[in-house]
């Protein structure tokens, strides 16, 4: 884990330093459930997430040990990100925010009948 001094004792804070932001669990997700393991597949996710950002936000994930990179090509060297066992961890946050987000905001696509799918689809 990160050497990090974080500024609340509060475990929802903390969780919120990391994950908190508008794009690193749409990066989460993508990776878990939509089968985009590259830094142009990711960037290329329907939210427009622009490159600098994108790059920023893999970073931190990588430094909390929530994804990890390897190389598939060496010239020029380019990656794929995988979930970890902690990146993996966050899937019934996920899928909680999805039920919320379907029950509170006039749907989407989340159905709550398929929620065990979802989640045995990605193990």
């Amino acid at each position: 884990m990160a050497d990090h001094t974080f500024r609340s004792r509060c475990s929802i804070a903390r969780s919120l330093e990391i994950l908190g932001d508008k794009w690193t669990l749409l990066i989460v997700r993508d990776l878990m459930w939509h089968d985009k393991h590259t830094f142009q597949q990711l960037q290329n996710s329907e939210e427009n997430l622009p490159p600098n950002l994108l790059s920023q936000r893999l970073k931190r994930l990588m430094k909390w040990g929530i994804i990890e990179r390897q190389a598939y090509q060496q010239r020029p060297v380019r990656y794929r990100y995988h979930l970890t066992e902690r990146g993996r961890e966050l899937e019934p946050v996920l899928l909680q925010i999805m039920s919320w987000g379907h029950t509170n905001l006039q749907g989407g696509l989340y159905d709550p009948k398929e929620a065990k799918t979802v989640s045995n689809a990605s193990n």
